[in-house]
């Protein structure tokens, strides 16, 4: 079976869908979908590296993708979370 190669759309699209996901499972609702995208890519290299190292492997389609970039969102959201406990309003 051949990677497959995902083009920057698919990146925005799957990092949008994770980052809103992960945003109502960590806080109730989203950031908006820039601060959406940004946490579902960040989350997916997360995720991916954090696969890795495990040797956990989802699959190369679109539902594994969306997972693993989902499974790094909502790990990055929480360690966000810890860090602006103290804070009062933080954006994040």
């Amino acid at each position: 079976m051949e990677p497959v190669s995902h083009g920057i759309i698919f990146w925005l699209v799957i990092g949008g869908v994770a980052g809103a996901l992960a945003g109502r499972l960590v806080d109730g609702g989203g950031f908006g979908i820039i601060v959406d995208i940004i946490v579902g890519i960040v989350g997916a290299f997360i995720g991916g590296w954090l696969g890795g190292a495990l040797g956990i492997h989802l699959g190369s389609g679109i539902i594994g993708s969306l997972i693993t970039a989902l499974i790094g969102a909502v790990i990055l959201l929480l360690i966000v979370r810890l860090f602006n406990r103290g804070r009062s309003g933080g954006a994040i």
